[in-house]
């Protein structure tokens, strides 16, 4: 069984618990980190757009690409570190929900932390890059909560029903 544990800061010890829970000890364990492309771009337009023609080794982007690179690299040995057990660390790099879907082509079961409004129970508990993902996923998703999940009093109340059209029941 080829599982994919999508490590994302914040909420990864959440998924590597449930693959640790919910995985069997023989499964391939990809752990996953995606750094999103447009971060480097927007420091470039940003450092182009305010200072114009300056010095290309005062462009920030490469520093960016840079830090996010260290950063998700560090997040994996972590995310490994929880695990304890062998997996493989795979770091991509593009538009961060798209990459996560790719990754999960050949995978059984592919593990997401809710990365919306975490508040309460619903749709909303999902962010942009999760409900692309749960919607896209080439596999089974397991969908975990990054903390205790919200009672449910947090779901909202229903609408009330309307009224039935005269002479109408």
């Amino acid at each position: 069984m080829t599982v994919v544990v999508w490590i994302v800061e914040g909420t990864w010890p959440a998924c590597v618990d449930a693959a640790r829970a919910h995985t069997p000890d023989g499964s391939e364990v990809v752990l996953l980190h995606v750094a999103d492309e447009q971060l480097p771009a927007i420091a470039h337009g940003a450092f182009a757009g305010l200072l114009g023609r300056g010095h290309p080794e005062q462009d920030p982007g490469t520093r960016v690409e840079q830090l996010a690179a260290e950063a998700g690299s560090e997040l994996l040995q972590q995310a490994a570190d929880r695990l304890g057990r062998p997996c493989t660390r795979v770091e991509r790099t593009g538009r961060v929900e798209r990459e996560v879907v790719a990754a999960a082509e050949d995978a059984e079961l592919l593990i997401v932390a809710r990365d919306g409004n975490r508040s309460r129970l619903g749709p909303k508990s999902l962010g942009h890059h999760g409900r692309f993902v749960v919607d896209h996923a080439p596999c089974p998703v397991l969908l975990v909560w990054p903390e205790d999940a919200p009672g449910l009093s947090s779901i909202p109340a229903p609408p009330p029903h309307p009224p039935h059209p005269p002479g109408v029941r």
